[in-house]
C-alpha cells in the first residue's frame, strides 16, 4: 500500500528513489519493485537482530541478578537533587520556584521535604 502510493507519486514527477547506499532505482519497473523490497526486507531483519540482542543482553543481567530499571521507591533524579532542595527550602524559597529552578515537579519538591522531616 505504501510502496503503490509512493510509486505513483514519484511516477507523476518522473522521480527515482535513492537508497542510503547511493544507489538509485526506478518503482515503475519490477527490478526497481524487487530492490525496494528487497532492501524493506534488509532492514526489517537488522531491527528483529538489534532487538534480540537487547533483549539477550537484558535477559543474561537478569540472569546474574542485576536488578534492571528504577526499582520501587528509588526516585534517582530527585534523591540527587534532594541536597539542593532542602538548601532552597532553608532558604525559604516556594516549592513552586524551586521544582522550576530544578525541572522537577512541586510534588517532588513537597515529597523530598516529607521525606526530610520524616528522617529527622
Amino acid at each position: 500500500m505504501v510502496l503503490s502510493r509512493l510509486r505513483s507519486g514519484l511516477a507523476g514527477w518522473k522521480v527515482s528513489v535513492v537508497a542510503m547506499s547511493g544507489m538509485t532505482f526506478e518503482l515503475d519497473t519490477p527490478h526497481g519493485r524487487m530492490m525496494a523490497t528487497m532492501l524493506a526486507g534488509i532492514a526489517q531483519f537488522e531491527r528483529d537482530l538489534l532487538s534480540e540482542r537487547v533483549k539477550s543482553g537484558l535477559a543474561a543481567a537478569r540472569a546474574r541478578g542485576k536488578k534492571l530499571g528504577r526499582q520501587k521507591g528509588q526516585r534517582p533524579k530527585s534523591d540527587k537533587l534532594a541536597p539542593k532542595v532542602v538548601q532552597a527550602v532553608a532558604e525559604g524559597r516556594s516549592y513552586r520556584w524551586i521544582a522550576r529552578d530544578l525541572g522537577i515537579s512541586k510534588n517532588t519538591v513537597l515529597a523530598q521535604v516529607h521525606q526530610l522531616i520524616s528522617s529527622t
